[in-house]
């Protein structure tokens, strides 16, 4: 996809301006967003169209306006060309989404980490999914293992329609719960002690959750999905020493024992997302 985008540019911007652009862009569904600099902000419509006219598959496009923000994790965007809608519909491991860019957080980049975590559930297994957004981590869960349950938290409104939705259109509605509340909330009064697996996909804040995380697994423990972003220089040390030494100061109260860490994207200079795979034992 970087080189893609610096093709794409190469009739429409100089070399200098080129090099200014941000080398990858989302593409959801139709929809491509894009970061655009200040300093081209005068091309981006010519941008917008070289994309619309070389990604055969897109509709719209979008600049990214803003970072992604608030307890909902939504970035404000920018309409530049194309379809003036926010909604289209995206396809991963077979399962089909329907995706508001706009009103409901989704990233299209975590695509081989879902697949990770659904491979490791087993049969009969109940999971919690903590920030659940549309459903995507619940969904591709639910179509891999069919005895499995997954209850599907969020607290945007939005994005827990679009999972309720998502369930029906993929057929695992029988075992997806999608609910609308603040996770902590959620566990304390209904789902305490559920849970064989919990799943964290917050890494800007899951620390704060990780009291009702544990407190969702069952009498005898089971595994926690930690997300956490760690800064480090270069992607082993964040999977060998800062991730694992994140995970280890967070489950200091509980007996745990790390099960393996997971460095899924870098997201800013020297900082990435990680994954610990953290299983708990209740005494």
């Amino acid at each position: 996809m970087p080189h893609m985008l610096k093709n794409v540019l190469a009739g429409v911007l100089t070399a200098e301006e080129a090099s200014q652009v941000y080398s990858a862009f989302d593409q959801v569904g139709d929809i491509v967003i894009i970061k655009i600099p200040d300093s081209l902000a005068a091309k981006k419509q010519v941008i917008a169209e070289a994309i619309l006219a070389n990604v055969k598959t897109a509709k719209t496009v979008f600049a990214q306006a803003s970072a992604v923000k608030g307890d909902y994790r939504i970035r404000e965007l920018e309409f530049v060309a194309g379809e003036n809608r926010t909604i289209t519909e995206y396809r991963e491991h077979g399962c089909r989404f329907r995706v508001d860019v706009a009103r409901a957080y989704f990233s299209p980049r975590l695509s081989t980490e879902r697949q990770r975590i659904a491979s490791l559930v087993q049969d009969r297994e109940t999971i919690v999914n903590m920030f659940a957004g549309i459903g995507t981590y619940s969904i591709i869960i639910a179509k891999a293992v069919k005895t499995c349950r997954v209850y599907s938290i969020d607290s945007n409104s939005v994005a827990h329609d679009l999972c309720i939705e998502n369930a029906k259109i993929n057929k695992v509605a029988d075992r997806v719960v999608p609910i609308c509340a603040d996770a902590s909330e959620a566990i304390k009064s209904q789902l305490a002690g559920v849970a064989d697996r919990v799943i964290m996909p917050l890494p800007e804040r899951a620390k704060e959750f990780v009291e009702p995380a544990v407190l969702a697994l069952k009498k005898h423990g089971g595994v926690v999905h930690y997300f956490a972003h760690v800064k480090a220089d270069g992607k082993q040390k964040a999977k060998e020493e800062a991730g694992a030494k994140d995970a280890k100061e967070v489950f200091a109260p509980y007996s745990y024992e790390i099960l393996g860490t997971t460095v899924v994207r870098e997201v800013g200079p020297r900082i990435y997302q990680i994954v610990a795979d953290v299983k708990i034992t209740k005494k």
